[in-house]
């Protein structure tokens, strides 16, 4: 590797207890040990370095983003702001900015050049912490530990016992006006320090930014195993090419001292490991960064005297090149017509339906505009606005829409006639209700049968797999007939015959959640349910999580989520929740009660389903027994040892043996204990009166039996509900099988056990993408019978897709998404059948605007969690798909193309190593 070589960077949301997070990084050069940073006004995202003397040639500088208030040209705008002008509104539009910039990361001999000094910079704007601490010596399993206390720089905070969060500032060395800011970190050359590690968190945007998905490690000895996120230089890299040649000579010196220690007096033979001679070294690594910039678009209609058409004036101050994708329509139903000439200057057609032009840039410079004249007999204008291939700009995820003089007087009858048609709609629901539901009963009955036939003991000794995979099918039959019948007698509204907010209200209450409309099974939802995990593993840090996420409610509407996950509202010996205390108690580190309320109401005034995150496997106790062990209950529930299964060994119990595995960090409940299940079902229908939850995730179920999950489901009747059961896959000599059918049966057993009133995140599907992205290894993706291979294969209507969460993700980091391919992995699920659920994460990051579209795709569609794939190609380096005849998908560098026919194939999204395809 050459010192120019890059390793791009990645920003994530998060941090792991122990081990972090962290960027990615390019070696650039070492530098002489007197060189001080650059001066940040030379720093650029595109610098580049004279080996000869050191000098910087910028050709990007980089400045705080400045953002105007729109501001249009007035000798455009003022004939429009008299009495002529008929139509005149600004629409406000939030849109992205990567930022581009750079970290520095430097070795360098202190003042007394007996010490040495770490230092970290960023020249991007932001509220930048470093959160770092050491690995020492002798360490053994940790690869953390706090620092020395003369080591830890003023201003610092501990986190907990492993780790040092020290925020950057502004270096004395910048001018007015930059960005760069910077820590400085003493090390002292006797310490028994091996390595110091570190990862950057911009408190602002709450990203962390890390190397190839770990912590950065600055190495103080040599003898460390080489590994990819090391910094500095390694032996045996030419780190310049041309005049420098190879510098082998600037290296970390391996010292190893060895001495016969008496211990006891006993001669000891084990090397002892000693610091090495420390030589200095300088890194530059690339960081971008998004940003929310303010712009806004101004369209005002005025009549033109001469002609009577209308003159529509459209400006924004978005800068560079923009299209205008706009059309006409004739009536209320808003559909696209291209208008005749004459056209703007640079106008196309567009497939004959719509047409694009590029607008002007205005006379000042700043911002852009259009003048189209339109004829009188259209109702209407329509547009939307292209900034790029990949970011398009509406209204709120409609077209944008300009009333012209024709429609005018059409309002009122409009609002008169969409008021008629949706009384007319409630009475054909009312009317039709009854023998729908009676139809719906037998298939119903029938799939209650399959399901307690394929749970039962006798059946999963008796039965084949391919028997017990045929009752799943038909199941999976019955089920997509009765819910097809029951999506077409129930109607749906939008807002385009929707006459007030307040009539979807009333449509909602007295049809789509009405106890008589008909059900197939409570905890499963409608099939098109897409969810958002709303918080990661340090959310409960602000201390107004709550508060924070309701800000966010209409956003995530807008991007089509119709469920969101909360994290556990109790009372919690841990901050994050899931280790409670006190059931009934929910003041948390994410809010107190009356917040939590509030953002439940929030997300239902956006539409959106709100699940409560509900640990039953385990509790912990407020008092300590006569032994002294922790197993006697407070508050509302003061349950005693009785409560506790006998089989856990720490927590000295007298109830029943457990019923699944023990999580030993906390007494685990006996569920087969009447008074339990009679006071969590009792509890989960408070959380449903009294906050508003309209179901569950359940944490941690491998702890205890499905049925007991039944029970509970069958009491609190949850919109939907979602169990976590996650457990190894299959491995063979350190690689994993291809057939997982062993383990995704263990996650069918358990939805079995709930008499399929639950569903479970398909941890298979998850540790299949995995080896598959990872290692180009995408035939995985296909089972023997050319099926899905994960939980979505054999039920997919149970399995909730996931690629990430709090857990495997964040700064948890125990089971992490392979880096850089994130997209890969929502390609695939978000075309795939099952509930896909997608990573907070993930959404609020650069990953949004893909995201956001493959969002749209799915639901345009209409794919649902029994959509049908039709697997095209699963080979080394591509798989790909068509599901249910309307969207084709690959990922993989390897090539695929939709097969041409009949029916045509348009590009809906592309991004790196995956493509979209949308049936037109």
């Amino acid at each position: 590797m050459s010192m120019s070589t890059t390793l791009t960077l990645e920003p994530l949301f998060g941090f792991n207890t122990r081990r972090g997070i962290p960027i990615s990084i390019i070696h650039r050069s070492l530098r002489p040990k007197t060189l001080l940073f650059p001066p940040p006004s030379s720093l650029s995202s595109s610098t580049i370095i004279k080996s000869s003397s050191w000098s910087w040639s910028v050709s990007h500088r980089l400045h705080a983003p400045k953002f105007e208030a729109f501001a249009a040209n007035t000798d455009t705008l003022e004939p429009l702001q008299s009495s002529d002008v008929l139509f005149s509104k600004i629409f406000p539009i939030n849109r992205t900015e990567l930022l581009e910039g750079q970290i520095f990361v430097r070795l360098d001999q202190g003042k007394d050049l007996r010490n040495w000094e770490l230092t970290v910079g960023c020249n991007l704007p932001g509220k930048w912490v470093l959160h770092w601490g050491v690995s020492r010596l002798d360490d053994v399993g940790s690869e953390w530990d706090q620092p020395p206390r003369d080591m830890i720089p003023p201003g610092s905070v501990p986190i907990k016992d492993y780790a040092i969060e020290t925020p950057l500032k502004k270096s004395t060395s910048s001018s007015e006006g930059d960005n760069f800011h910077e820590v400085k970190i003493d090390l002292t050359s006797n310490s028994e320090i091996s390595a110091i590690n570190f990862v950057l968190k911009d408190e602002e945007t709450g990203a962390w930014f890390q190397h190839k998905g770990r912590d950065f490690k600055v190495p103080l000895v040599s003898y460390l195993k080489e590994d990819a996120n090391i910094i500095g230089p390694k032996k045996g890299f030419s780190f310049w090419p041309g005049a420098l040649g190879q510098i082998s000579n600037i290296l970390l010196k391996s010292e190893a001292v060895h001495s016969n220690d008496q211990d006891n007096g006993k001669q000891s033979s084990e090397p002892r490991k000693g610091n090495s001679q420390l030589e200095g070294f300088y890194v530059e690594l690339p960081i971008t960064k998004e940003v929310t910039v303010g712009n806004s678009i101004s369209v005002s209609v005025k009549k033109c005297a001469e002609t009577a058409n209308n003159l529509l004036y459209l400006e924004t101050d978005i800068p560079g090149e923009v299209l205008l994708h706009w059309g006409v329509c004739k009536d209320d139903l808003r559909r696209w017509e291209v208008p005749p000439a004459p056209h703007p200057a640079e106008t196309v057609a567009f497939k004959n339906r719509a047409l694009r032009t590029k607008l002007q840039s205005r006379d000042s410079g700043k911002g852009n505009s259009v003048e189209i004249p339109v004829g009188e007999e259209f109702s209407g204008f329509l547009f939307v606005v292209k900034l790029d291939d990949n970011t398009w700009l509406n209204d709120k995820g409609n077209d944008f829409h300009i009333p012209l003089s024709s429609s005018s007087n059409s309002l009122t009858s409009k609002k008169k006639d969409q008021s008629e048609a949706v009384q007319r709609e409630v009475t054909r629901v009312e009317s039709q209700e009854e023998p729908t539901s009676t139809f719906t009963d037998g298939i119903i009955s029938e799939i209650r049968h399959l399901v307690t036939d394929i749970s039962s003991e006798k059946t999963r000794k008796t039965k084949s797999k391919e028997a017990q995979e045929s009752i799943l099918q038909e199941i999976e039959r019955l089920a997509a007939e009765a819910y097809s019948i029951f999506r077409t007698n129930v109607p749906t509204f939008s807002e385009e015959t929707i006459a007030e907010p307040e009539a979807v209200a009333s449509v909602e209450s007295e049809t789509l959640v009405s106890p008589e409309a008909p059900k197939i099974s409570s905890g499963t939802g409608t099939g098109y349910e897409i969810l958002c995990q709303g918080f990661n593993w340090e959310s409960h840090k602000s201390g107004r999580w709550y508060m924070e996420l309701k800000e966010k409610a209409a956003e995530l509407s807008s991007f089509g989520f119709t469920v969101v996950w909360l994290p556990p509202p109790t009372e919690s010996v841990s901050p994050e929740g899931y280790m409670p205390k006190d059931l009934y108690n929910l003041n948390s580190r994410y809010g107190n009660i009356d917040e939590l309320k509030d953002v439940v109401k929030s997300f239902h005034r956006a539409g959106i389903k709100v699940l409560g995150d509900v640990v039953l496997n385990h509790r912990c106790a407020h008092f300590k027994n006569q032994n002294g062990i922790w197993n006697i209950f407070g508050g509302r529930l003061n349950w005693d040892d009785r409560a506790i299964v006998a089989d856990d060994p720490h927590f000295q119990g007298r109830g029943n043996k457990s019923s699944g595995d023990n999580f030993h960090a906390a007494p685990n409940i006996d569920h087969s204990q009447e008074f339990v299940r009679k006071d969590i079902k009792e509890w989960l229908l408070w959380l449903r009166k009294e906050i508003g939850y309209d179901g569950w995730r359940l944490d941690f179920v491998r702890g205890f039996w499905g049925g007991y999950v039944k029970d509970y489901l069958e009491a609190s009747e949850p919109y939907f509900a979602v169990g976590e059961y996650w457990d190894s896959l299959s491995y063979t000599y350190g690689e994993m099988d291809h057939n997982q059918d062993a383990h995704r049966q263990r996650i069918i057993d358990w939805i079995n056990a709930t008499n399929g009133t639950a569903g479970a995140f398909d941890v298979t599907t998850k540790g299949i993408l995995h080896s598959a992205l990872d290692k180009c290894e995408y035939w995985r993706l296909s089972d023997q019978k050319g099926k899905p291979p994960g939980v979505l294969g054999w039920w997919p209507s149970r399995a909730v897709t996931f690629i990430e969460n709090h857990d495997t993700g964040s700064t948890q980091g125990h089971w992490r998404f392979p880096s850089g391919k994130e997209m890969q992995g929502y390609a695939y699920i978000l075309t795939h059948p099952g509930t896909p659920s997608v990573f907070f994460d993930h959404i609020f990051s650069h990953y949004k605007t893909e995201i956001s579209i493959l969002l749209s795709v799915r639901q345009r569609n209409k794919l649902h969690c029994r959509s049908i794939v039709k697997i095209c190609k699963a080979e080394r380096d591509v798989y790909a798909a068509i599901i249910d005849d309307k969207v084709a998908m690959k990922i993989g560098p390897g090539h695929f193309e939709p097969p041409s026919g009949s029916q045509k194939w348009s590009s809906a999204l592309e991004g790196r190593d995956y493509k979209i395809w949308e049936a037109s």
